[in-house]
Formats: structure tokens, C-alpha cells, sequence
């Protein structure tokens, strides 16, 4: 259960660091959720594709919101 926190951990800067790059330099939405995909994909390998597409549209839909 060591691999957990770990994990946790590189989502959360995963999540932080996609929002503030996005935040930063703005772009079409199917754009952006590239952008996260790509980021997610080169922090956290291994992630599932049903995974990473969740999470990317849930980060791209926090995004939206914040703007």
C-alpha cells in the first residue's frame, strides 16, 4: 500500500501543473484536453485509458469552470 500515497501525490501535481500551464497560455478545448492527456501520460505511466480519459475531461471541465 507504499505505491498509493505515491500515486496520489503525482495526480495531485499532475492536476496542479496541468491547470496553471492551461490557465496560462489558453487554447480550443479538443486542444486542451490533449495537452492534459500528454501530461497526465508522461507523469503517471501506466494509467488506463478509461482512467486518463475521465480525468482529463474532468481537469478540461474544472478549467472551464474557473474561467
Amino acid at each position: 500500500m507504499k505505491a498509493l500515497p505515491i500515486v496520489i501525490a503525482a495526480l495531485g501535481g499532475a492536476l496542479v501543473g496541468a491547470a496553471a500551464a492551461l490557465l496560462l497560455a489558453p487554447q480550443k478545448g479538443s486542444d486542451t484536453r490533449e495537452a492534459i492527456k500528454s501530461f497526465i501520460r508522461s507523469h503517471i505511466p501506466g494509467i488506463k485509458s478509461s482512467e486518463l480519459e475521465s480525468l482529463a475531461d474532468q481537469i478540461a471541465d474544472e478549467i472551464r469552470d474557473v474561467k
